[in-house]
């Protein structure tokens, strides 16, 4: 029975698959090799097998080939566009720190022409005082010009009666050679008196014409002077208004921020001091006011910029990442319970670099639970970093870092799902919202 169906399955294979004979033929003989139903079913579906693997396999590489080049430029684009911000942010800033150059350059300039004005001012007034007082003198003189010439006619009249009384003694005509000659002096005296007085007028006339001249230039000074203090406090308003937001957001006070780098301050330049023009004790004018106002401004501004550069504004990778889990309540991926986030998650290549924020002492460098590897930095005025998952440490505890030093690598560490860095920032111990320093110094610096 088993040889009857066996025959029938070969007598139906047969049908598709005839036997075939190979021959092979020498030069002493021929031989053939006979290819049965079966033997020609099997390498017809071994070969079926290896061309369906060859193919599926070329498939599978190219679409690898082609999503890794994907990848690769997508990469690249991303690091072009950032560097392409970086550039514009770094000319943006060099054009505002040169324009805040040339105000202050203005600024000197304009102190220095309201300086100058003020001195031939004083010079003018000071001319004046003595015109008036010369003239003042000259008719001090020409009073006692005239009181001397009542008395001498007095005289005159005395000594003429005298002289009358005496018999033969005077004459009509000696009495008026005396008269004569009396009122000669007189009168001489007199022109030489009005001469000094027309001359000490003209004086006081050209003294006055100057002082208008004078006063007139100072008019345009002081106008040019409102231009130039209205430019000045319109760029301080711009540039100090932002950094101040930028600060109250982050949870910081502005006055007490300023108050720590004031009386931490160690390095060169200083705070600028309010101008002091005069020590009579008289009120300042709205010229020194305003003057004082923008110096103020300007060191609150210098301030800020010294806090900025001591706290963490920069990003601790710089490469390009994903943001994932933000600041605030998630669920937890392990469990699915509601649990509070305090930082910034950053998901990117296994080890990619990671960099300090800030200068700072490094307090912690180990392993913790649910951080993995974990980095602790602590800066100025009570603010920590915090970098968990790593997957190296390249800093030990007590090490001084700055701002752009390497200190480990991306890694998955610990409570983890997945390749990325936790990034926190606390002030005070409080856990904050990293992403307001990240957004400040993308849009600020």
């Amino acid at each position: 029975m088993l040889n009857r169906l066996a025959y029938r399955f070969h007598q139906s294979l047969e049908r598709h698959f005839p036997e075939q004979r190979l021959f092979l033929k020498s030069d002493t003989e021929t031989r053939f090799i006979r290819l049965r139903p079966a033997t020609q079913i099997i390498a017809l579906v071994g070969g079926t097998l290896g061309l369906s693997w060859t193919i599926v396999a070329t498939a599978l590489i190219m679409m690898d080939s082609i999503g890794a080049g994907s990848a690769r430029e997508q990469s690249v684009r991303q690091q072009a566009l950032y560097e392409e911000r970086l550039n514009a942010l770094s000319a943006d800033r060099d054009l505002r720190a040169e324009e805040a150059a040339r105000a202050q350059e203005r600024f000197n300039i304009a102190l220095t022409q309201v300086s100058d004005m003020q001195e031939r001012l004083l010079a003018s007034e000071d001319r004046r005082r003595e015109l008036e007082t010369g003239i003042e003198a000259i008719q001090d003189t020409l009073r006692e010009t005239i009181k001397d010439r009542d008395t001498a006619r007095g005289e005159a009249e005395r000594v003429t009666l005298a002289l009358n009384s005496q018999s033969g003694v005077a004459t009509e005509m000696g009495r008026a050679q005396d008269t004569l000659a009396t009122l000669e002096f007189l009168t001489g005296a007199l022109g030489d008196a009005a001469e000094e007085r027309n001359d000490v007028l003209a004086s006081a006339e050209e003294a006055r014409e100057e002082a208008q001249l004078i006063a007139d230039a100072k008019e345009a000074m002081e106008l040019r002077n409102d231009a130039i203090f209205t430019k000045l406090e319109e760029a301080l308003t711009v540039s100090v208004e932002p950094l101040d937001k930028m600060f109250r957001e982050a949870g910081m006070s502005p006055d007490d921020l300023i108050g720590a780098v004031r009386e931490g301050y160690s390095g060169q330049g200083g705070p600028l001091t309010p101008i002091t023009f005069s020590t009579s004790g008289a009120a300042p004018s709205p010229e020194e006011l305003r003057a004082n106002a923008i110096l103020t401004g300007l060191d609150k501004m210098n301030m800020y910029r010294i806090a900025a550069f001591r706290l963490p504004f920069a990003m601790p990778v710089r490469e390009a990442v994903r943001y994932t889990s933000g600041f605030g309540n998630r669920n937890d991926p392990f469990n699915g319970s509601s649990r509070r986030h305090e930082g910034q998650d950053m998901a990117g290549a296994y080890g990619t670099p990671i960099y300090a924020t800030a200068d700072g002492t490094v307090t912690y460098a180990g392993w913790e639970n649910g951080y993995g590897r974990l980095i602790k930095i602590q800066h100025e005025f009570g603010v920590e970093t915090r970098y968990g998952h790593l997957s190296g440490i390249r800093v030990e505890v007590g090490q001084r870092v700055s701002r752009g030093d390497r200190i480990g690598d991306m890694g998955n560490s610990g409570r983890s799902t997945g390749t990325h860095l936790h990034y926190e920032i606390r002030l005070g111990g409080a856990a904050i919202n990293p992403m307001t320093f990240i957004k400040a110094a993308k849009n600020v610096f």
